[in-house]
């Protein structure tokens, strides 16, 4: 499979941080964010990676190059300044994702989820890596029941950002911007979503604050 990482986030959130430093490229550990996941993939078999970049994306590209170790092909949808929101930027980079189904990432999640338990056989359209609810999203996103994602019901968890996606989910996507959470509320509603629940390692790394525990973390570790 190929994957796409998403990184054209502003990471307003992050401020000061990100008015110079694209969010993927703030360090964790001894790496930037995104290498983290660069390297997981790799090592779960993925040879082919797109990236799409919006704020300092030409920071990005210049940072990761072309290729990872010289077997994983790096590829980049860049967008506007201002992104085009999370469905917006598949569709743009559909030309380069093909027709076969995709693992796709948030650059700013910290997980050990295994990418190597996903796999491109899906009965439906989409895939989707669940959570328990953060602090910062204690109502959840969707619920999960029997390996399907409904919109509604009792066991609601967070979506982690990590899911297998088949192209046609957003096929029919306007030019601009578009959130994925109304592609996949539709498709969830005709039955076409499975799901899966991480018990794992998990943070949104969305704030300068949860950067720098996260830090404190791998510092410790």
């Amino acid at each position: 499979m190929k994957a796409m990482i998403l990184a054209a986030g502003k990471g307003e959130r992050m401020l000061p941080l990100t008015r110079s430093t694209p969010k993927p490229l703030l360090i964790a550990g001894d790496r930037p964010l995104i290498v983290h996941h660069i390297e997981r993939l790799a090592s779960a078999g993925v040879t082919d990676i797109i990236i799409n970049t919006a704020h300092l994306g030409k920071q990005i590209h210049a940072a990761l190059g072309d290729r990872w170790l010289g077997n994983v092909a790096i590829r980049y949808s860049h967008e506007a300044k201002t992104g085009l929101e999370t469905a917006g930027g598949i569709a743009r980079a559909l030309p380069l994702l093909g027709e076969e189904p995709f693992i796709l990432v948030n650059a700013d999640v910290w997980t050990d989820y295994p990418f190597t338990k996903l796999s491109p056989d899906l009965k439906g359209v989409a895939h989707l890596v669940m959570v328990d609810n953060p602090a910062h999203n204690p109502s959840g996103d969707f619920a999960l029941k029997n390996g399907k994602i409904h919109n509604d019901g009792e066991s609601r968890l967070t979506f982690s950002g990590i899911s297998v996606i088949r192209p046609r989910l957003i096929r029919n996507a306007e030019p601009g911007p578009h959130k994925l959470a109304p592609f996949l509320r539709k498709a969830a509603s005709e039955g076409l979503v499975s799901g899966e629940r991480h018990m794992g390692i998990w943070d949104d790394i969305g704030t300068q604050e949860r950067l720098e525990a996260l830090n404190r973390c791998l510092k410790n570790n």
